[in-house]
Parts: C-alpha cells; structure tokens; sequence
C-alpha cells in the first residue's frame, strides 16, 4: 500500500459520510396490526387493532394533509441520493402477517395508491398458529396464506418484510420462569443453565435464513426488510439479517427517522384504535422529552436465600412502585453486602465474579411488565473486588512521596489498566447478555481525587501524555500542566464508560446511559476535574442523562434550601431547559443515621420542580419500614394527574 492509499481511504470515507448526511431527510413510520370491522372503540381486548374505518380516516387524512406514503425503493432511493423523498414523507407498516391485510387494507392501497410494508411471520403461515393475543387463541385462518402473501407482492404496493420465522414468542429467560422475546433472550433449560452463545447464534441465524427462504420460494424476491418481533434486538441479529439481504430494520422505539440511517427504524405504534386527531399529533407535534421520575432500588434489600421470602420481598418493592407511578427505576446489579461500594458479587451470571443470586433479570422484568417502569441497571464504574486481581490494577494515591490504595475509599480499578478495562467491560457485556433492561447508571465511584491515581498505568499514561520526567510533585508548581492532567484524568473515566455502554449495546442497541456526578462538580465545575475527575459539560456529550446528587446532607450544607437552589442554577446554566439533567435526592442523613423527614423530601420535590429541574430521583427506598412515607412521596414525585392527598 503506497503512503497516500490511507489519506485516500480516509477521504473517501469522510466524503461517504458526508454524502450520507447531505440525504438525510427525515420521515415517520406508522405501525400498524390488524384490521377489523368491528373493534370497540379505544377499549377493545385488542388494544392494536384498529377498525376498519379509522384506517380510511387514517388514510383521507393523510391525503387531505400533505403527507405522501413512500416505499421502501423511495427510502433507498433517498438514501443514495438518487432523489429526493416527498413532502412529509411516512413510510406505512402493517406486522404478524393478519389475514385482514389481504381482505381490508389491500384494496384500500389500491384505492389511495399508497404502498406499505407487510412483515409475516412465515411459522405462523407453515403451520397452525395457535397464538395466544389479547385473551383470543389465533390459528392459521387468522393469517396470510403464501397465495396471498404472494398476490400482495405482485401488487406493487406491498413489500413483504420478514418478521422472523418463529422468534415471535417468549422463551423462558430466568430460572423463575420470565418468559421474554426469544430474539434476544438466552433460553434457561430446566436445570437453570443457560444456552451457550454459540447455541444462541446457531439458533436465531437458523430462524432468519428459513424466513428469508420461505418468502423468497413463495414470492420470488429476497425480503430486504427484518421487522423484529417485539422491536428486541440485538447486534448479532442486525449483522445476521444484513448479511441475509435485509439491511433494512423496523423496531418499535419511539421517534421520527431519517435516510442516513435505515438499520432500526422508529414506528409510530397504532394503539388503542387511534382516530385522526391521536394520528396527527403524533404526526405534527415535535417529540418532547420525557420527565422522568425514578427510584434507586437496592436489590441487597429485596435478596434473601429463602426463595419464598424473597418472592415476598418483591412483591411488596412491586407494589410501591406501581403506587407511585412514576417512570424509571435504577436497580442494583451488583451484591455490596460488607459495604465498602465495591461490588463483592453480582446479580446475574458473569465470567468475573460470584453471582450471589440469578436475579436482577427476575426483578427487572417484573417492574417493567408489572410496575409499568423503564430500568437502568445501576453497576460501578470502577469498584470490583475481583478475586486474583494483581493490587497493581487498583487506583493508588501518592501522599508525600508515599503510593498506596486510599484506606477510606472503594476498591476502584484504574481506568489507565488495560486489562482492568477489559474486564469491567466483559461485566456489563455478561450483564446485557443475560438481562433485559432499558438503560446503565455509572455509580458515583467514578471519581478520581487531587492525589490519584498514581497506580503504575496511570504513570506510564501520564509519561506518554507529558514527557518522562512527568512526576505528581510537579503538578503543584505548574497550574497548565496539573490542568492538562485532570483534564486527560477526567477523559480516561468517559472513555472507560463509552466502552461499557458499547459493550451494553452489543446485546441492548437502545440502552440509554446516566452517571452520577458530584454537587460540588457542578457548584465548583472551574475545580471539578481537578477535584473528582468529573465534567458536567463532558457528561452532557458522552451521556443521556447526567444524575447529580442532589444531597445537602451528604455536603453538610449549612443550609439546604440555599444548596438547592444554587445546584439547580448551576446545572441549568450547563442544561438550560433541565431535560438531561436529573436531581437525586437523598432519603437518609447518613452522617446522622436518620431518615429524612418525608415531608421535607416531598416539599424539596415541589421546591425543585419551581426551579426548573423536571427529572428527580431518591435514594434509598426502604419498602420494609416505609420510608419515605408513600403518600407524601406521591405528592411530590409522581406523574399521576392528581397524587393522593394533592389538590387539583
């Protein structure tokens, strides 16, 4: 390779990616089921179905607004830049294959000439379905034959997608029986093991490759599109459907998409029988973003070696979170039991530490089908009391010449070791693997103070950065260069997150990410990476979320009002409308061993609310004794219309 061949691959590649940018036009997806005649209102059994006249309402509106329905050779089209999509453009998508889509919609596309996706699960037309869906039993005359399959394919209006062969179903994910999408679950066989990787991938590659056969032998044309079962998937099933001709995919997460990027499209999902005043909302107004409301649970407190008692233990966590009605719940993955904020053992099966108990899975599923909430798995950052680790990987102090390990301090692994990256890493990839959650919350351990670190890959990466004769003593004598060495301090730890977060969306492409960060890092930010190796405009850029502790009590603040009101100004000067900044409040005075009075708490909830901070958070949650007081809690922190014991 001549010296300018990588100069000329990096040009083109620049000039790719610009191109791809340039034809980046944005456009929604609607999503849609099954058709019927009579569907009762918006309370129907099945709450995706939609009747019969809606869609036509659907489809007038359409017309009479603007919007052009587009195919998916307009998308690729687009994509290419080979011309240019039509105004308002909304890509229509009907899954499972219903037989209502031959009887109902075909003759409406014909009639609006609008094309549409059909995504069909080819073991429900080979074989007698017998599908469970919203209390019925469906069976094969509920579906598409491969003739009609076949005559909407030769239509010119219907792309057929595949919807997997037989991955639309649950399969047991838990040794307490959850069963979740069988796409991107690992199946628990009756003796608790779990299937192997290689058996997973054999497995779903197998499902996908009979798919695309099936609807090939029967229509003539290889899908191009993968519709995944639930929206559930992961990166091993995208390259597997890529590598099978289908680089386009559908999922059921929420948002408005563009021609960039067509690998795992949002979809305006159909529920409740929407009329056109439901479709043109989610059309025409812009997404806003969420408040969140969470808890930060510890999974220490609902474990108990008795199965039976900890079955309770949960059921009783269940039972107040779904009462609060709030939005999130940040959930301990790792075991703490001698309290020292170093994960001793984990929740979920690992290659790297003892699983105390297979149950972070269990509850995670039950607060997200039963508690109605969205779950952050919340792990360390740092702070792995990993057997057999050489104390040369742990974060070290130097302290008048002198290194050691901080006494008072967690057992933090250095993020300048390679190899103790690499094994945080394979932690959290264990964790994606064999748990279904929503998002990560980076502990608060994810510091570095003035005197770290100083363990021997630190050194070696600040004699790279600075030179050889790079010494912490010199620090103090030179204010740029003890600048540039928090600064390369405070980068370290981010990039270590944005390798875990990689390594979550291998198995969780839409995990989203939160971390801690200190209230002085936020009061004080000119010092912060200096102080804690902690950046709050950093934490903007790398994070979805950045949790700041909220916790007047944990600063000794002499005055609490005042502390949150010069926090909450100091965080909307970095997030000025708040939407990705959440306060975490403290429940307990732990320099006081007390809780915290739960009125204080619920008037601290409204104060902050007045403030301009939309996201809020406490911890801990104490389900055995009831603390915080559950109606004063609601008052202040739930999304309810009217919390118990609030006034409309």
């Amino acid at each position: 390779m001549s010296a300018r061949a990588p100069l000329l691959l990096l040009l083109a590649w620049t000039a790719a990616v610009t191109a791809a940018r340039a034809h980046a036009e944005p456009f929604h997806v609607l999503a849609y089921h099954d058709v019927r005649d009579s569907v009762s209102g918006d309370f129907d059994a099945d709450q995706y179905a939609v009747s019969t006249r809606n869609l036509i309402d659907h489809f007038t509106w359409l017309r009479e607004n603007g919007f052009h329905p587009v195919s998916i050779d307009d998308l690729l089209a687009a994509q290419r830049g080979d011309r240019a999509l039509p105004a308002k453009p909304v890509l229509i998508t009907f899954d499972d294959g219903f037989r209502s889509v031959y009887t109902h919609v075909l003759p409406l596309l014909k009639l609006f000439g609008y094309p549409a996706v059909v995504s069909v699960v080819t073991d429900w037309i080979e074989h007698d379905a017998n599908v469970q869906q919203a209390g019925r039993t469906l069976t094969r005359a509920d579906f598409l034959t491969w003739e009609q399959v076949a005559e909407l394919s030769r239509s010119g209006l219907v792309e057929i997608a595949s919807h997997s062969h037989d991955l639309h179903r649950g399969v047991r994910g838990n040794p307490q029986g959850n069963e979740q999408p069988a796409g991107v679950t690992r199946r628990v066989a009756d003796d608790g093991s779990y299937e192997s990787d290689a058996a997973y991938r054999a497995r779903v590659r197998a499902d996908l490759s009979t798919s695309a056969a099936l609807i090939e032998r029967h229509t003539g044309r290889r899908p191009r599109v993968m519709t995944w079962p639930y929206g559930a998937r992961n990166a091993e099933l995208e390259r597997t459907a890529a590598g099978l001709g289908m680089a386009v995919g559908m999922t059921l997460d929420d948002g408005v998409n563009d021609t960039s990027d067509l690998h795992a499209l949002a979809r305006d999902l159909m529920q409740g029988n929407p009329g056109v005043a439901a479709l043109g909302y989610d059309l025409l107004q812009p997404p806003s973003p969420p408040v969140i409301r969470a808890a930060q649970i510890d999974l220490d407190y609902i474990y108990d070696p008795d199965p039976a008692q900890q079955e309770r233990n949960l059921g009783r966590v269940l039972d107040r979170i779904k009462a609060l009605q709030i939005t999130h719940v940040f959930l301990q993955a790792f075991a703490d039991p001698d309290g020292d904020g170093g994960a001793d053992a984990l929740y979920f099966p690992n290659r790297t530490l003892p699983m105390r108990a297979d149950l972070f899975n269990r509850v995670a599923w039950q607060l997200k089908t039963r508690a109605g909430v969205l779950v952050y798995a919340w792990l360390p950052l740092l702070s792995f009391a990993a057997p057999d680790v050489d104390p040369d990987w742990y974060v070290q102090q130097e302290v008048d010449g002198r290194v050691s390990r901080a006494a008072d301090a967690e057992p933090r692994l250095s993020p300048f070791e390679p190899r103790a990256r690499a094994l945080i890493a394979g932690i959290y990839a264990d964790l994606a693997a064999h748990a279904n959650f929503d998002g990560v919350l980076f502990h608060d351990d994810g510091r570095l103070s003035e005197l770290e670190d100083a363990s021997p890959a630190a050194m070696r990466a600040y004699a790279q950065a600075f030179g050889p004769t790079f010494s912490l003593a010199a620090l103090r004598a030179d204010p740029a260069l003890r600048q540039r060495w928090a600064e390369l301090r405070t980068g370290a730890l981010l990039g270590l997150s944005d390798e875990l977060a990689a390594a979550v969306r291998e198995y969780r492409p839409a995990a989203k990410t939160a971390r801690n960060l200190f209230a002085p890092a936020a009061l004080d930010a000119a010092h912060a990476d200096e102080r804690f190796a902690q950046d709050y405009g950093a934490f903007l850029r790398h994070y979805d979320y950045v949790a700041v502790m909220a916790m007047p009590y944990l600063e000794e603040a002499a005055d609490p009002r005042r502390f949150y009101e010069r926090l909450a100004a100091a965080a909307l000067r970095f997030d000025p409308g708040g939407t990705r900044t959440l306060f975490e409040l403290q429940t307990v005075d732990w320099h006081g061993a007390r809780p915290v009075p739960a009125r204080e708490i619920r008037d601290t909830l409204r104060l902050l609310q007045s403030l301009g901070i939309r996201n809020l958070a406490y911890y801990p949650d104490d389900y055995v004794r009831g603390q915080p007081d559950l109606d004063e809690l609601r008052q202040g922190l739930s999304l309810a219309a009217f919390p118990q014991g609030a006034l409309p």
